[in-house]
C-alpha cells in the first residue's frame, strides 16, 4: 500500500469516527462499552503473538503442543457457550461481562507468572488456556445482547461499526507492538499486560449498570429450546453459521498454528509474523469503517461475498511469498472480514427478539467455532504429514467450497433489510430508564 493511500484510508476513518459516530459518542453508556473493549483488545493484540511464542520457547515443544494449548483455550468456548447465552439472557448483560473480564484477568496472569518464571509445566498451561476460554464462552454472548440495550435500532449498523473500528485500531497497535514486546522482554510481559487490560475492561464494564432482566421461570433446557427454535427457523441464519464452521475452522489453524510455523521456519520469526497479522488488524479497521457507510439492502448476501478474500493469505503462505505480499493478502482479508462482521452484527441485532438474542447468539457462536478446536488440534499433526504448505492450499479451498455453497441460499440472497421496532422500544426504554436512575 502507497503512503497516499494510506493517508486516504486514515483520513477516511476519522472522517467516519466523527461524522457517523458524532451522536453516539456522545452517549456515556456507548463510550464505556467502547472504551472497555479497545482496552481489553489492546492486550489481546499483546497475547495472540505472545502465547503462541511462549509455548514454542518451551523445552522440547513444537507444533503437536502448540496445537494442544490453543485447542484447550478453544475447546471451552465451543461448550459452555450455550449455557452462557442462557445466563446472558437471564441477568444484566453488563454484570456477566465484568465477571468474565476478572476471569480472563486470572488465566492470563497466571500464564504470564509461568512465562517469566520459566516454570510452565504444559498441564498447567493447558489448565489456564481453558480458564481463558471460558471467559470467552461467557463474555460473547453477553456482548453481542449489549449493544441493542444500548443504542437504538437504527444506529446499530453505525454502533458496531464505530465499536470494530475502535477495537481493530487497538488490536492493530497491539499486534504492531507485539513482536517487538516479544523480542525484547519476552512474551511474559505481553501476557501480563493483556491481564492489566482484563482489569480495566472489568472495572468499566461494571458502570454500564444496565437494568436488571425480568426473568420467566424456566430451565436450562427450556431456555435452551427456546433459542433453538429461533435459530432454525430462519435458513440464512443457520446456513451462514454452517459457512463459518468451516471457514472459522481453516482460519483458526493458519492464525494459530499453521502461520506462526511458517513465519518461523521461513519467514523470519515473531517479527515477520507480527507484521502480517497486524497488516490484517489494520484492514479490520478500514473495513470497519467501510461497513459503518455501507448501505446493503441485501446485507447477508454482502456478508457472504465478503467472505472469498479470507482464502488469500493461506494461498500465499501456501508458497512462502514474501511477506509484504503476505501481508497485504491478510490485509485484504482483514477489510472484507470486518465487512462481513458488522453487517451480520446488525442483522442479527435487528431480525432476532431482544429477549432470546443472546441464545440465538450462542448458537451462532457455538456453530461458527464448533470445528476451531479441531482445526487447531490437527493442524499441527497435518503440517508435519505433508508439509505446511499443502495444508494451507487446503485450507484454502475450504473458504472457497463453503462459501459457494452459503450463496446457494435463496435466504441468503433474498434477506433484506429491515428495522426492528422491538429493539427501537427496548433501547429506549433502557435509556429513559438510565436518565431516571441519574
Amino acid at each position: 500500500m502507497s503512503t497516499c493511500d494510506l493517508r486516504g484510508l486514515l483520513q477516511s476513518v476519522f472522517m467516519t469516527i466523527t461524522s457517523e459516530g458524532s451522536a453516539l459518542w456522545r452517549d456515556r453508556r456507548f463510550v464505556l462499552l467502547a472504551s472497555a473493549r479497545t482496552i481489553s483488545v489492546l492486550g489481546n493484540g499483546f497475547a495472540r503473538v505472545a502465547l503462541a511464542f511462549s509455548v514454542l520457547a518451551l523445552p522440547g515443544a513444537g507444533p503437536g503442543k502448540l496445537s494442544l494449548v490453543l485447542a484447550c483455550q478453544s475447546l471451552p468456548q465451543l461448550v459452555f457457550i450455550l449455557l452462557g447465552g442462557v445466563i446472558a439472557d437471564r441477568m444484566s448483560r453488563s454484570r456477566l461481562m465484568a465477571m468474565a473480564d476478572g476471569v480472563g484477568a486470572f488465566a492470563y496472569a497466571g500464564l504470564a507468572v509461568m512465562t517469566l518464571t520459566r516454570h510452565a509445566p504444559l498441564a498447567l498451561m493447558c489448565a489456564l488456556a481453558v480458564v481463558a476460554g471460558l471467559a470467552t464462552a461467557l463474555f460473547a454472548p453477553a456482548m453481542d445482547g449489549v449493544v441493542p440495550l444500548v443504542v437504538p435500532a437504527d444506529r446499530l449498523q453505525r454502533a458496531n461499526g464505530l465499536l470494530r473500528m475502535s477495537t481493530n485500531t487497538c488490536l492493530f497497535l497491539g499486534l504492531a507492538l507485539s513482536g517487538v514486546v516479544v523480542a525484547w522482554v519476552g512474551a511474559g510481559w505481553a501476557l501480563a499486560l493483556n491481564a492489566v487490560s482484563f482489569v480495566v475492561s472489568a472495572v468499566l464494564t461494571g458502570r454500564l449498570r444496565l437494568p436488571a432482566r425480568p426473568v420467566e421461570a424456566s430451565s436450562l433446557w427450556t431456555d435452551l429450546r427456546a433459542g433453538w427454535r429461533e435459530f432454525t427457523s430462519r435458513q440464512w441464519l443457520w446456513v451462514v453459521v454452517a459457512q463459518c464452521t468451516a471457514v472459522v475452522a481453516v482460519f483458526s489453524a493458519t492464525l494459530g498454528v499453521l502461520g506462526p510455523l511458517v513465519a518461523q521456519q521461513h519467514l523470519g520469526g515473531a517479527r515477520s509474523w507480527s507484521i502480517i497479522v497486524a497488516a490484517q488488524a489494520l484492514g479490520a479497521i478500514a473495513g470497519a469503517g467501510l461497513a459503518v457507510r455501507v448501505r446493503a439492502d441485501r446485507p447477508v448476501l454482502v456478508a457472504v461475498l465478503a467472505t472469498f478474500p479470507a482464502a488469500l493469505p493461506m494461498v500465499f503462505l501456501s508458497i512462502s511469498a514474501p511477506v509484504w505480499l503476505i501481508a497485504a493478502a491478510t490485509f485484504c482479508a482483514g477489510v472484507a472480514g470486518d465487512v462481513f462482521n458488522v453487517l451480520w452484527a446488525s442483522t442479527l441485532q435487528r431480525e432476532i427478539p431482544e429477549q432470546v438474542l443472546s441464545r440465538v447468539s450462542s448458537y451462532d457462536l457455538f456453530g461458527s467455532l464448533a470445528f476451531a478446536p479441531l482445526g487447531l488440534l490437527v493442524a499441527g499433526p497435518v503440517a508435519q504429514g505433508v508439509g505446511s504448505g499443502p495444508a494451507l492450499a487446503g485450507c484454502a479451498a475450504v473458504v472457497v467450497v463453503a462459501t459457494l455453497a452459503a450463496l446457494a441460499s435463496p435466504q441468503v440472497r433474498a434477506l433484506r433489510r429491515s428495522a426492528s421496532p422491538i429493539q427501537e422500544s427496548v433501547a429506549a426504554s433502557d435509556q429513559a430508564g438510565e436518565e431516571v436512575a441519574r
